[in-house]
């Protein structure tokens, strides 16, 4: 059977740098860093202090208080964002076969909030005052399950969770689902809030985070004083459509969706393997996947971290791949102003590199300073830079040696 066309019809945000599409792009185009000290808890006691928090958050806006009480953070910024995507693609439920309607939307580690908080009603009052929310709340599933119940998707609800590259697994599976003909159309991202003592403890543990106690030096990837990434939280939800049945509504179509890969480096539960065999090869397969020319990319949303390796490994693959032509590509590092959500990343980095293919303008890495010989890029420094974009990429890596890759094309009426 032909493999059927796949483009994005919706798109939901909420970040650290806007809480909604417009305000996030936005947000990207004016360089704003959304890091700051942690609010969430005290961090007094955490040699950690900065991280990417959603601001001005009012989920009762949408969502009923009794709903936003019964669930965990992760699952409401989820939600919120699958509901401004809904909304924004302007689909009729009465219209849609719910038998062929996805949801592919995941998260790194679910609900750890309700996981914490639970874990320590149980340790001070006993186990008859946990919640009978605490498994629903904690399990991953339940992030994309609650939007499907919403929307009343009946089709194949499939979470992809492979830590930090969730999200773009996630989007690349529906890419896949709706192309094969299993689906018409999905929901597809990822959310994540994993800002709590436990989450900041336990990446702190693993010297994974950056210390810095300046905003504008925590998260700087592929500058020479990068020293870990910074944690974030916030959700990224796109609706992926096969072609002809957005033509038959009349859908406003934002960008098509044309390859996707994955992989792994099989080396390290959580350093990348230094030979970027598997990222090499994932970006390859992508390219493959859609009859893309390594020439063809303009613009790539890459993982960029802001930690020593990534920011290393990752640039060796792109030149893997892209050899020469790699400084000719605008490289975006948009974690360097949202910073690094999990397993929400991925979906927040797809809404933005959808938008830079649509509207021609590739995403700045800001506060870039001082030139490492080891991530030569072209990193599109602290000022957004128009461009035609005719194909985007955008990368995901996470612990584990998990490497997703997935490229978007635009749109042109045909």
């Amino acid at each position: 059977m032909e493999k059927r066309r796949v483009v994005v019809t919706g798109l939901g945000a909420v970040t650290p740098i806007g809480n909604n599409v417009e305000q996030t792009w936005q947000g990207v185009l004016n360089g704003i860093n959304g890091i700051d000290v942690i609010t969430l808890f005290d961090p007094t006691n955490f040699k950690v202090k900065m991280a990417a928090e959603v601001k001005d958050f009012h989920p009762e806006t949408v969502l009923e208080a009794k709903e936003i009480r019964r669930m965990d953070r992760t699952m409401v910024l989820g939600l919120v964002a699958a509901i401004e995507a809904f909304e924004n693609s302007k689909l009729d439920l009465t219209k849609v076969n719910p038998d062929r309607f996805g949801t592919f939307v995941s998260s790194g580690i679910g609900g750890l909030l309700t996981i914490y908080e639970e874990s320590i009603k149980l340790r001070e009052k006993g186990p008859d005052r946990i919640s009978p929310f605490f498994i629903p709340n904690a399990i991953i599933n339940l992030v994309g399950g609650y939007i499907a119940m919403r929307y009343q998707a009946k089709g194949p609800a499939l979470p992809v969770v492979t830590a930090c590259s969730s999200a773009t697994n996630s989007i690349g599976e529906a890419f896949r689902y709706i192309r094969d003909g299993y689906c018409d159309l999905a929901f597809a991202g990822g959310a994540e809030a994993p800002i709590n003592e436990l989450g900041v403890a336990g990446f702190m543990a693993m010297k994974a985070l950056s210390p810095s106690l300046d905003r504008n030096v925590a998260s700087v990837p592929f500058d020479k004083r990068r020293s870990g990434f910074v944690i974030g939280e916030g959700a990224g939800v796109i609706i992926l459509e096969e072609l002809e049945h957005a033509k038959k509504r009349g859908a406003h179509i934002y960008a098509e969706m044309v390859g996707y890969s994955s992989t792994c480096d099989a080396f390290h539960i959580t350093q990348p393997d230094e030979t970027a065999h598997g990222i090499t090869q994932c970006m390859i397969n992508a390219l493959m996947d859609g009859n893309v020319e390594p020439t063809w990319i303009d613009y790539i949303n890459p993982h960029g971290t802001s930690t020593y390796y990534n920011d290393k490994f990752e640039t060796i693959g792109l030149y893997n791949v892209f050899g020469d032509y790699t400084k000719q590509i605008n490289v975006g590092a948009t974690k360097s102003m949202h910073a690094h959500s999990l397993g929400a990343v991925g979906g927040i980095e797809a809404v933005i590199t959808v938008k830079a293919v649509e509207e021609d303008i590739c995403p700045p890495t800001i506060n870039y300073v001082e030139f490492d010989p080891e991530c030569d890029l072209n990193v599109t420094p602290n000022h957004a830079v128009p461009r035609k974009i005719r194909y985007a990429m955008s990368n995901g890596l996470g612990f584990g040696g998990q490497n997703s890759s997935i490229i978007f094309k635009k749109w042109e009426g045909k």
